[in-house]
Order: structure tokens, then sequence, then C-alpha cells
């Protein structure tokens, strides 16, 4: 979702905050999230114990180099 950079700057979000959706009887509101892991977290948790490669981070890094 994008929100204008007016409102971010307002209200201190910054780009790949969180927000949750809050529907009372006043509306809907979108408000920071304070409770769940960021987005960026649960990938990265979700991805813990996958690998398979058996190179260490220097081979790893030297491949991505072109060394």
């Amino acid at each position: 979702m994008t929100i204008p950079i007016e409102v971010r700057e307002e209200f201190g979000l910054q780009p790949g905050d969180e927000i949750e959706f809050v529907l009372d009887e006043r509306g809907l509101h979108i408000v920071k999230s304070t409770t769940q892991p960021s987005r960026g977290r649960r990938i990265a948790e979700s991805l813990l114990g996958r690998g398979d490669v058996e190179m260490t981070t220097d081979e790893i890094m030297a491949l991505t180099r072109g060394e």
C-alpha cells in the first residue's frame, strides 16, 4: 500500500513499516503495527535451516563477486 509522504512524515512511518487495519464504530483506521514481527523478519525466520549448500560464506561471497 502506498501512503503519501506527507502522511508518513506526520505519523513517523518509514518505508517498509508494517501497518494494521483497525475497524471500530468510528470507521477504518490504519495504525503502525507494534505486535507482529516485520515482514522481513518473518521471511528470514521462514528460511532458517533451509539452506542445502555446503559452501562457506566466503566461497558464496566469492561467487557473487565473480572471483
